[in-house]
């Protein structure tokens, strides 16, 4: 029965030592163990992950994987030398700070990346232990970007899913780190790639496109084997969790006894160490308000937690010192003998008691300079129950795009948090229930369960899709059943694309034209009144004319627009609309082509094309992805925008090949049908055509077509044999 292997860096368990060295297993109360909890708690299901301590002896290893797979969870073991290196070093000195635009904070270190690279075969290593045919696997974070390829690499049919739960940079941050190849093509070993934000997901698809050189279509990316899918979706909380803590006797509790020593009005201020959360900033700012603002000064004072994290590492020691003396200098110079501006406290809570700060706190004010998600402002929202309170949000964290209802601030900017800590505190209650009412509502919609069944569910689908979209190649069976059933047809219908297809493609578009060889062989299968012949191709309808005019047979130009029968003149299909669109269309490319030297505009009557294939390599594929994104707006207008080899088109929407393709098999109802082609527009022909039909794609790439070939050679191969089949 098939399982699901869930892999993060760290396992949901603390193990420690206590003062008779014996070990202690403590469960992590964070959001991703709770959510899956329900997961690899349930059947084989398993957790895999470092366990958070370095063992020196095999027998201890022993014991702790013993312990460890009674809980459904298997250790990765990583040395002391390889946890300073991949972790504290490569990820959290290099990825960390790039991924967070902490440029200045950037460190390249050959003898780290190794290490990362060393640690992510050893989780790959563990995991392959683990596998069997079916198994879900789901990866989580930046410690393991080359973990989905490494497990492709072990088992090409696995189904992989990922999930980052930082940030992902812009390209040109992105593009700075060294090994930027290595880490996307990591991560394209997933299925599904997911992000918390929508500009994440964007900021990934930019660097694949442009670092990578892979083409996408809104969200979907086209390997040769596979297409890999990029999603926003946002995490949760356990949001029942923290209402109910909220409620509970022992945060009551706390509450009360804690409002003995902290008197007055509260302002919360809690995250862990680090230099992306703005805890400086945010001091400065509280500073600033106290000088702005003397008449708030004995009325209330801000809750400062910081919960340690990665004290090794020197950036984070320098941190925890700055606040450390702002923290100093404030209380020292505002403080008074019955009133402290700021308490400060340097450790973690337990859930009651941060329940009870919630409770406690009127503000809760969380200004990151930049942050993924950051689920504390969710926790102090679900854990408001009377809905009273007022919520400071950065926009730079992930959270922000679904708590709009906050007062979002731009944590750069030292005035607007002033001014927002005022409104805060002045904010009628009636205004703050209707704030937290709506944000409680979203929150209480999508938790963390959502979070997971929607993940799990949409990788699901994608491999689904995959399926569907899976093509194999022509093998010798296949190719002779072709034969075979054509010989046996009485009604044969045979649609066939022109560039890539019938001839190669050419850097000059005029020079296409078929070879004798080719004509010879289409006229032969002309030749026999059971046979239809249909070449519908992107091409004008001039060029298919000069070119395959003297077959006489059926020719589709401009993907439907133009159509000739046999021995008929040119007709303009009637579904056609207004070519109003097109002078917009036309001036838009026509900046393109001025801006893209080797580029060409070509005007169809009914379509536009741009043309790339003699553009510097990398610069084309950059113009048509910003092309294809500057142009999607006008499918309102009733045009459709397609990427195709070297080029991107535009054409109205009511027609396509797959349009033209059933009609002709309706007209004909054929027992023998066929449809080759090489590009996205053909697949419009393949997915419409019936599954009796035999569709082949010429290269490679996932298709709706049931086959697939290497190129135009095999192509003519195929043809020549129906030909001399049909003699």
């Amino acid at each position: 029965m098939s399982k699901t292997i869930i892999i993060s860096n760290r396992l949901p368990v603390r193990i420690e030592k206590d003062e008779n060295d014996e070990l202690s297993y403590k469960t992590s109360e964070g959001g991703l163990a709770t959510g899956l909890g329900s997961i690899f708690k349930t059947g084989d299901n398993i957790w895999i992950g470092w366990p958070g301590m370095a063992f020196s002896s095999e027998e201890s290893k022993a014991n702790v994987k013993e312990n460890l797979l009674e809980r459904n969870m298997a250790p990765v073991f990583l040395t002391e030398d390889e946890v300073n290196n991949y972790y504290l070093g490569f990820s959290n000195q290099t990825l960390w700070p790039a991924y967070h635009y902490f440029v200045q904070n950037i460190i390249f270190n050959e003898k780290q990346w190794q290490s990362y690279v060393d640690a992510n075969k050893k989780f790959a290593a563990v995991v392959a232990e683990y596998i069997e045919p079916g198994d879900t696997i789901w990866v989580h974070d930046y410690q393991l970007l080359l973990l989905p390829q490494m497990l492709r690499d072990i088992n090409p049919d696995l189904t992989i899913g990922f999930f980052q739960h930082i940030p992902f940079p812009s390209y040109e941050v992105f593009r700075m780190i060294p090994w930027r190849q290595e880490l996307l093509k990591g991560m394209l070993g997933a299925d599904y790639i997911a992000f918390h934000t929508y500009d994440d997901m964007r900021h990934f698809l930019s660097s694949v496109h442009r670092v990578v050189g892979l083409a996408y279509d809104r969200n979907e990316i086209l390997l040769d084997d596979r297409i890999v899918v990029v999603d926003s979706v946002p995490m949760g909380i356990d949001y029942d969790k923290y209402a109910k803590s909220a409620e509970s006797s022992d945060a009551i509790a706390r509450e009360a006894r804690y409002r003995r020593d902290l008197r007055g009005r509260l302002v919360l201020s809690m995250d862990r160490l680090d230099y992306s959360k703005g805890i400086s900033t945010r001091l400065k700012a509280f500073e600033r308000f106290l000088i702005e603002n003397p008449n708030y000064k004995g009325e209330f004072s801000l809750l400062l937690i910081v919960v340690p994290s990665r004290d090794k590492v020197p950036s984070y020691q320098s941190l925890k010192e700055e606040i450390d003396e702002l923290v100093g200098r404030i209380n020292g110079e505002f403080g008074r003998m019955n009133w402290t501006p700021i308490h400060y406290f340097y450790r973690s809570f337990p859930l009651p008691a941060l329940s009870a700060f919630y409770r406690m706190c009127e503000i809760a004010m969380i200004t990151p300079l930049r942050d993924g998600m950051n689920l504390v402002c969710k926790e102090f929202i679900a854990s408001k129950r009377d809905q009273k309170g007022v919520l400071i949000l950065s926009e730079m964290a992930g959270s922000s795009k679904e708590l709009s209802d906050a007062i979002l601030v731009n944590p750069n900017d030292q005035k607007q948090l002033v001014e927002s800590l005022k409104k805060a505190l002045e904010m009628p209650q009636e205004e703050q229930v209707a704030h937290m009412e709506l944000m409680q509502s979203s929150l209480q919609k999508y938790n963390i369960f959502k979070w997971v069944d929607l993940f799990l569910g949409n990788l699901e689908e994608v491999k689904t899709m995959q399926a569907e979209m899976a093509t194999h190649n022509l093998d010798k069976k296949s190719h002779s059943q072709i034969i075979n059933d054509f010989s046996k047809a009485q009604k044969r219908l045979i649609l066939l694309d022109y560039d890539g297809t019938l001839v190669p493609f050419h850097d000059d578009p005029e020079s296409c034209a078929p070879s004798d060889e080719l004509m010879e062989t289409l006229k032969q299968l002309k030749s026999n009144p059971n046979n239809e012949v249909v070449i519908i191709s992107g091409r004008k309808a001039d060029h298919l004319e000069k070119w395959m005019g003297s077959l006489h047979s059926h020719l589709v130009a401009e993907h439907g627009a133009w159509i000739k029968e046999p021995y008929s003149k040119w007709t303009r299909n009637p579904e056609l609309n207004s070519d109003d669109w097109k002078e917009e269309v036309k001036e838009i490319i026509n900046f393109y082509v001025d801006r893209t030297p080797g580029s060409f505009l070509e005007e169809k009557a009914n379509a536009l094309v741009w043309h790339y294939r003699k553009v510097e390599k990398g610069l084309g594929a950059l113009r048509s992805s910003e092309l294809y994104s500057h142009l999607k707006y006008m499918r309102r207008r009733g045009v459709d925008v397609m990427e195709g080899n070297h080029i991107v088109e535009v054409k109205p929407t009511a027609i396509n090949k797959g349009k033209i393709a059933l009609e002709y098999k309706k007209r004909f109802n054929p027992d023998f049908s066929m449809a080759i082609g090489d590009d996205r527009t053909d697949e419009y022909m393949f997915e419409m055509l019936p599954e009796s039909s035999y569709t082949i794609k010429v290269g490679p790439g996932n298709s709706f077509a049931r086959f697939s070939i290497k190129d135009d050679v095999a192509v003519r191969v195929i043809l020549k044999e129906l030909a001399e089949a049909d003699s």
